[in-house]
């Protein structure tokens, strides 16, 4: 089982926020654990479904990064 330290971060509204890059991480770190788990055989699942799923997770991550750097950027562009 992994563990990855995720800092929270505590808003004015008593709400919380995980940093993006912790976000997507974590997301890239499940999909290696599934990558592993099937290389290993030690899992049901089959490597096409893992394979999709991985995928999937890895393209979640890219877009979250993306949007933040053009988010970034974006700001950084208005001073």
């Amino acid at each position: 089982m992994i563990q990855i330290p995720i800092p929270l971060i505590p808003t004015e509204e008593g709400g919380l926020l995980i940093p993006a890059e912790q976000v997507t991480a974590l997301l890239r770190r499940v999909a290696e654990d599934w990558q592993e788990a099937t290389d290993a055989d030690e899992t049901d699942a089959d490597a096409p479904t893992v394979l999709a799923m991985t995928g999937v997770l890895n393209r979640l991550a890219d877009q979250i990064d993306a949007e933040c750097i053009a988010c970034t950027t974006a700001s950084g562009e208005a001073h």
